[in-house]
């Protein structure tokens, strides 16, 4: 797996969160809904500017496309960053469910 692919899934995250579609991303960033979507996908690796663009759009922190990001590549050793793959995956309001489901298992652990 790739940074830029890590990346795109992100950016495809936090735009399915605020509810937009591709074409309304790419109108807020002044791009073509075509590079949103190879944004998306990984297929494109796109300059520092263009992902501050985005994240401008997405109306979130750029250090949050990145958050973690050091730890990209498929490591089965690593549990707590497979979860956190796992969990960005999710809607926001699984989310929180699964956050509360956490905070459970270690209020007993």
């Amino acid at each position: 797996m790739s940074i830029a692919y890590e990346i795109g899934q992100r950016i495809r995250f936090y735009r399915k969160q605020k509810n937009l579609t591709q074409e309304q991303l790419a109108e807020l960033c002044n791009f073509h809904p075509t590079y949103i979507g190879q944004l998306e996908r990984g297929e494109k690796n796109a300059t520092l500017e263009s992902i501050y663009k985005v994240a401008q759009s997405l109306d979130i922190p750029l250090s949050q496309l990145f958050e973690n990001i050091e730890q990209y590549e498929s490591d089965s050793d690593n549990i707590p960053y497979q979860i956190y793959r796992q969990l960005l995956k999710l809607p926001l309001e699984k989310q929180k469910k699964m956050e509360k489901i956490f905070h459970e298992i270690f209020s007993i652990l």
